[in-house]
């Protein structure tokens, strides 16, 4: 696939750079530090870019779906309206693996989310970003994978993905709920399932952080 500059490219087609950049109303250097993946590009640009080419903010962003936005109503063709709601990456590295530390809430940066595919989803003021270390949930999620998950959603359901934390490290699992007990599953068999005794004070130490409700990854 691509990054994010070389899809920008893609929507740029034949047009030159400076043509792009005045169609847009930004300066050429501004657009070539998106190109070149120098700058993360500004909210409105996003809008801008997939309101007037009617481009899949999940595609110009991650590289995932179409590129071209599917439109619900004819009168939709006339305006090509997004809208679009930012969703934070924390600073904490999910880990999918051996485990990290948390780092704490503080977030680096944002990303763009059509906001109906939000709230079909639960609120997004409840959500967050955050990058996946580790391969112990390939092929479902790979390392260095972003993960959107609503820190809302902790009843445990059979199937689902979960960010949960052990003492000080915070893992990406399915979850089985016995009496008394916590089976974490790895979805790659290299990684045997994890028993915890929630009795004792190990209880204290584990905690359901949110659900996983989306992942998306960038080609390089």
């Amino acid at each position: 696939m691509s990054s994010f500059g070389e899809r920008l490219k893609i929507v740029r087609g034949e047009l030159t750079q400076a043509e792009f950049a005045s169609l847009l109303g930004i300066p050429q250097v501004t657009l070539g530090n998106y190109e070149r993946g120098r700058n993360e590009p500004r909210f409105e640009f996003i809008k801008q870019v997939c309101s007037r080419f009617e481009i899949n903010v999940e595609w110009l962003l991650f590289g995932t779906g179409d590129k071209k936005e599917r439109l619900q109503h004819p009168s939709d063709a006339a305006s090509c309206d997004v809208d679009l709601i930012m969703i934070p990456m924390v600073e904490a590295r999910l880990s999918a693996g051996q485990g990290s530390l948390l780092t704490g809430g503080n977030c680096e940066r944002t990303y763009a989310f059509r906001s109906d595919f939000l709230y079909r989803k639960g609120n997004p003021d409840n959500m967050v970003l955050m990058r996946v270390s580790g391969d112990s949930m390939q092929p479902d999620i790979l390392n260095n994978d972003v993960v959107l998950i609503d820190q809302s959603k902790r009843d445990i359901l059979p199937g689902r993905i979960y960010a949960v934390g052990f003492e000080e490290a915070i893992y990406l699992k399915r979850i089985d709920m016995l009496p008394g007990k916590v089976i974490l599953k790895s979805a790659n068999p290299a990684y045997p399932p994890v028993e915890l005794d929630i009795r004792d004070q190990q209880g204290d130490s584990f905690r359901v952080i949110g659900q996983v409700l989306w992942s998306g990854r960038e080609y390089v």
